[in-house]
């Protein structure tokens, strides 16, 4: 026979409903950012040009060039790294820049490694590169951050590989590493060069 309190203790289980519904809902929403390669987040950007862009260089003097689109349209591979001086993660990867720009096979097959220094005064930018190495070509200097902004930059750093004809083919997302440079750079550096 149901009762007064039978009708009671069924409304106190239905106030807690919503409760255990919004920790299920936690629970997933914490699996799904822990889970997953970050690096692999699509970008509209992969098979379409890369955007258009002229940017000066870091330093203004005699023989150094800036950075601009129609450099990534030269009939050869181009690595382009967004980098910032105040991104921990790009001091983080730039021992990987740096074996990248020295390997003489990459070089045979004309790829160059260009860098993008994002929202960053230009003379941060080259002590950060006097203190670790440049492993750039090319730097063009994003000061306010719009070239950034339109390569769809989520934040530094961030690789990119484009095809000779200046088709974006591959973006990386966050610091490379020993292991990311071999497993996943390089592959997509290999297939822009034979496309």
């Amino acid at each position: 026979m149901i009762g007064p309190d039978s009708k009671r203790d069924h409304r106190s289980w239905l106030a807690f409903l919503p409760l255990v519904f919004f920790a299920v809902l936690a629970v997933v929403f914490y699996l799904a950012l822990r889970g997953g390669d970050h690096s692999r987040l699509p970008s509209a950007l992969v098979g379409r040009p890369a955007p258009a862009f002229v940017l000066p260089p870091l330093e203004e003097k005699a023989g150094v060039r800036g950075l601009s689109d129609s450099d990534l349209r030269q009939g050869k591979a181009t690595i382009v790294n967004i980098f910032a001086s105040w991104c921990v993660p790009c001091r983080d990867e730039h021992a990987q820049l740096l074996q990248l720009s020295r390997d003489a096979r990459l070089a045979d097959e004309g790829v160059r490694l260009v860098g993008l220094a994002y929202k960053d005064e230009p003379a941060n930018s080259l002590k950060f590169l006097r203190e670790l190495g440049n492993p750039y070509a090319s730097i063009g200097a994003d000061i306010n951050g719009r070239t950034g902004i339109d390569w769809g930059v989520y934040g530094v750093p961030e690789t990119f590989v484009v095809r000779g004809d200046g088709i974006i083919a591959y973006k990386f997302i966050g610091p490379l590493s020993a292991d990311t440079l071999r497993s996943d750079l390089i592959p997509q550096i290999q297939k822009a060069i034979n496309y």
